[in-house]
């Protein structure tokens, strides 16, 4: 049997070097939302420029004039250019596309999204209390099930872990490659956050039945085994989702690029927060406590 938790100080410090730049970026320059939490419009525009002229961040800016405020012009890998304004009314964003029509070339319009200001803030508050509720069910539950507190805690913690992985990776993709989140994205937290605590579960569950088993057996000896039993089957769930989510970040729209990357990351993290931070903290619990007794 392969003495997994020999190496847990090694995991603890593969997470870290993992999650140290994403700390760091979010201390440093945050994460970038969208209008769904600052409240704006997204305009999202083709334009097929006409003999002798360029679509540039400034002949747009200059067609916008002082009719009302752009935050940010970005031309997208996908020809199209999206502007990031303060609410406007359907009028504006009409003139505005017959200004572009007019001086630059043939406009098709991809998308325009409006939120208000108060509803932004309202569903910031939301997506925070949804995400601070799931995980003290979670840790309830856990704790409940297994009998003991640690079984929560180290759940929890491991849950903590991918949150930090994800929140750290969009805020550097959003520092270096202006990448935003957006309600999306808090589907995608939500979703990896239950499926890391799913694979914790079948981790513990099987921890748990070994003790039964084996009441005599040292725990760290009791998780190594768990851990050889259920890695084959963690790898084999994993790797099916991750092939799906790769495909669909190569050939999915670009509305649901970043989803679907988001939820690409919570899946690797999640697969190895289960076995190699989940499980290796109980042992560093055990250990803790029994040095008390």
């Amino acid at each position: 049997m392969i003495r997994f938790m020999r190496y847990k100080l090694l995991y603890f410090v593969i997470s870290l070097i993992v999650i140290l730049p994403g700390i760091w970026s979010l201390v440093r320059f945050g994460l970038r939302p969208a209008i769904d939490f600052t409240g704006g419009a997204l305009i999202e525009l083709a334009i097929k420029p006409k003999q002798g002229k360029q679509v540039t961040e400034s002949a747009i800016r200059e067609l916008v004039g002082q009719e009302f405020d752009v935050s940010a012009v970005q031309q997208t890998t996908e020809g199209t250019v999206m502007l990031r304004t303060k609410p406007i009314s359907e009028e504006q964003k009409q003139a505005f596309s017959d200004r572009v029509e007019e001086n630059l070339g043939s406009v098709e319009e991809k998308r325009f999204e409006t939120v208000g200001p108060t509803i932004g803030k309202e569903l910031l508050r939301k997506t925070i209390a949804a995400v601070v509720i799931a995980a003290t069910f979670i840790l309830i539950y856990v704790a409940y099930r297994f009998k003991e507190l640690k079984y929560g805690v180290c759940a929890i913690l491991a849950m903590f872990h991918d949150t930090l992985v994800i929140l750290g990776a969009f805020s550097l993709l959003g520092h270096f490659l202006g990448v935003e989140v957006d309600t999306l994205f808090v589907t995608a937290v939500l979703t990896i956050l239950s499926f890391s605590v799913h694979d914790t579960i079948v981790v513990y569950d099987r921890i748990r039945e070994s003790r039964k088993r084996h009441p005599d057996v040292a725990y760290e000896d009791l998780v190594n085994l768990a851990v050889a039993e259920t890695l084959g089957r963690s790898l084999n769930n994993s790797l099916t989702i991750i092939f799906m989510l790769t495909a669909l970040l190569l050939f999915g729209g670009v509305t649901i690029r970043w989803f679907a990357a988001a939820l690409l990351i919570g899946t690797v993290t999640g697969t190895y927060s289960s076995t190699f931070t989940a499980a290796p903290l109980l042992v560093v619990w055990e250990n803790l406590r029994n040095r008390k007794r």
